[in-house]
């Protein structure tokens, strides 16, 4: 049993990326262990608070990492009698709210600490996303990095593209041209990633795509690349409407998988998104 607030441990595995399902008394008539109101957050091997103790907690326990072996993401009422069945002697009774939290954090590397970089990072920070910033620079992070981000500080940024876990969503706006196409390949290369992302025209596409076929990558891989990138709502080559554009057009892949957000436009429809000067 973990002694850490259930809020805090809620942050702590949103941060993660873990699933877990929070547990609450949401009734309780006659003698119980403890009041309504009192939370447990159980994830596959551990938990964090207590409902009481004994053998409600841990039936509660069990439906609970059942639910999550299931992927179960409905919530779920469940009622008992706290007497000889449960073996315990309190003789209440007491209904508990089971609560999935089971979308992890979407797992984001940013590569590129220049003025777009800067602008983009808070943004990410602010939604369900775990954010690895990476640039070979460190003079260019500023000072402080918001909270769920991790500078990485590497003089090879393309060897962090193999750290990132399947499903991660990769964001390429690095100060140089080289780089920027030797990510490309990288990431394209692994194709078990989400998103995709690389600043630049369409010019800066077709150039792209013309060495990256060379390079050995395939049509149907360079299909995933998404540029220009960023929802072509938002206008403006400044690097706050960059990051909201892209920022944007994040939120709305990680929607799609919940039937919320239609597929992203074609290229002709995107917006074209140049690097400033």
């Amino acid at each position: 049993m973990n002694r850490v607030d259930w809020i805090s441990a809620l942050n702590k595995l949103r941060d993660k990326g873990e699933p877990c399902v929070l547990v609450t008394i949401l009734e309780e008539r006659g003698s119980t262990p403890r009041n309504s109101g009192s939370k447990m957050v159980v994830t596959a091997d551990r938990t964090f608070e207590t409902i009481g103790g004994g053998h409600l907690e841990h039936k509660a326990m069990k439906i609970a990492r059942q639910m999550l072996a299931d992927g179960d993401s409905e919530v779920r009422l469940e009622k008992f009698s706290l007497g000889a069945s449960l073996g315990q002697c309190c003789g209440g009774a007491t209904t508990l709210l089971f609560e999935p939290v089971l979308q992890p954090a979407i797992q984001i590397a940013l590569f590129g600490a220049g003025h777009v970089g800067r602008a983009l990072a808070p943004l990410l920070a602010s939604l369900p996303c775990k954010v690895r910033w990476i640039d070979s620079r460190d003079n260019e992070f500023p000072d402080e990095i918001p909270h769920g981000v991790e500078k990485v500080v590497n003089e090879f940024p393309v060897d962090e593209v193999d750290e990132m876990p399947p499903h991660s969503y990769f964001i390429v706006l690095t100060h140089n041209h080289q780089l920027d196409q030797e990510l490309s390949e990288r990431i394209l290369g692994r194709n078990d990633f989400d998103y995709f992302g690389l600043i630049g025209s369409r010019t800066k596409r077709k150039r792209f795509e013309h060495r990256l076929k060379a390079r050995g990558i395939s049509e149907t891989q360079l299909e995933r690349m998404i540029c220009p990138m960023g929802i072509p709502q938002v206008k403006g080559k400044l690097p706050a409407e960059i990051a909201i554009a892209v920022a944007g057009e994040v939120i709305a892949h990680y929607n799609a998988d919940f039937g919320e957000q239609k597929k992203p436009e074609t290229d002709d429809q995107r917006l074209s998104i140049c690097r400033p000067a």
